[in-house]
């Protein structure tokens, strides 16, 4: 059968016993690898205060450009309320001058830290819960239902660290806005008061917004509404994010970009020789998705041979990620990704994969390019 093309999504994360310089390289190396076995692009994740090594996605894309020939290479996602259109599109734009025709613009939304006149609080309205969710299964993709994260843990364990990479009494402007300010500074339409403003580099380079979202909110409509292509996160929340593709399919408008909705699905995968080397390989990988959740941060990736089994409680705050995960052998996962476009009709596939060692996650990409048909 003929099959979407794959993508590779990484984070360089950071294993336990290794420091941030060993993650950055293990990305470039990986990279180098992906393009030899035929992924079509090669994205970096933003994170922030976390153990991994990609918070600044736009130089490390630089560098994966530098170390490849062919790949694409790109964020997923620029997160917009950190930052201002002028600085993505004068740093893509000058990845895009010394790449050209190879680099990814992906944005994506974040917690977005407003300040507000104080009103006089008003009594709070009864909440009106929506009908509760049993998890289901479609066509054999699992679909949770959607976690509310302060009840399992309390609201004080959900912690933000956003506001600090804004500025003192910053306003991060709303996410269509600014992506409307990208999007003229790169077609040569931006004005500020009547003048016009010139972003040099990034005027009339090749670059396309590629919008990451999660749900059935603004970055799906806003997708739709523009005409660009729309990267839903199923490794991130697998409850929400076939919602989040009818959204932007019932928005889409023909652009000069697309003439056709284009939907990229993301999935976690870990793929071994063996299922139980699998199963093995990301037994730690709860215990790493609690450590975000429950901790506010992502401790170092940790090593499935040092890892107690999580307890009940534990579980039930990351069961829905674990659930979701893809492993086995590579049969068995490209069964499960090939549910996974059937059931979204995907046009692409992304996928991420960590383990603790750098070989095993190498050789899970390695075992999927085979399985999937993939030509370097």
């Amino acid at each position: 059968m003929t099959r979407v093309p794959v993508s590779v999504l990484d984070l360089s994360p950071i294993s336990a016993g290794g420091d941030a310089a060993t993650a950055l390289r293990n990305t470039i190396e990986l990279a180098q690898h992906a393009e030899r076995w035929g992924y079509r692009r090669f994205w970096i994740a933003e994170h922030h205060f976390v153990a991994v090594a990609s918070a600044a996605p736009a130089v490390l894309i630089g560098q994966i450009a530098a170390a490849t020939n062919t790949i694409r290479v790109g964020s997923a996602a620029v997160q917009l309320s950190h930052t201002t259109a002028a600085a993505v599109v004068e740093s893509f734009g000058m990845l895009d001058a010394f790449y050209p025709g190879r680099i990814d613009l992906g944005l994506g939304r974040s917690a977005q830290r407003r300040i507000t006149t104080p009103k006089t609080p008003r009594p709070p309205k009864p909440p009106r819960p929506d009908p509760p969710r049993e998890w289901r299964e479609v066509d054999g993709v699992v679909v949770p239902p959607p976690f509310d994260l302060r009840a399992l843990l309390g609201s004080g364990r959900v912690q933000a660290t956003m506001a600090i990479l804004q500025q003192p009494e910053a306003v991060a402007p709303d996410f269509a806005e600014q992506l409307g300010d990208i999007m003229a500074m790169l077609a040569g339409t931006y004005q500020v008061d009547g003048f016009d403003v010139h972003a040099v580099p990034g005027e009339g380079a090749a670059l396309t917004p590629w919008i990451f979202g999660s749900s059935k909110g603004k970055s799906a409509k806003v997708a739709g509404a523009l005409g660009l292509p729309f990267v839903a996160s199923y490794h991130i929340t697998p409850a929400t994010a076939l919602d989040a593709i009818d959204a932007y399919r019932d928005a889409f408008v023909p652009s000069a970009a697309l003439a056709r909705p284009y939907v990229v699905v993301s999935a976690d995968v870990v793929v071994a020789d063996d299922s139980a080397t699998a199963k093995h390989l990301a037994s730690s990988y709860g215990h790493w998705v609690y450590s975000i959740r429950a901790g506010g941060g992502a401790v170092p990736y940790p090593d499935p041979d040092a890892c107690e089994p999580l307890t009940e409680k534990q579980l039930a705050v990351v069961i829905d990620r674990v659930a979701t995960q893809f492993v086995g052998d590579p049969d068995e996962v490209a069964e499960r990704l090939e549910a996974l476009q059937r059931v979204t009709n995907a046009d692409e596939l992304v996928i991420t994969s960590v383990t603790h060692s750098q070989a095993d996650r190498l050789r899970s990409h390695e075992l999927l390019a085979k399985r999937w048909g993939l030509t370097g």
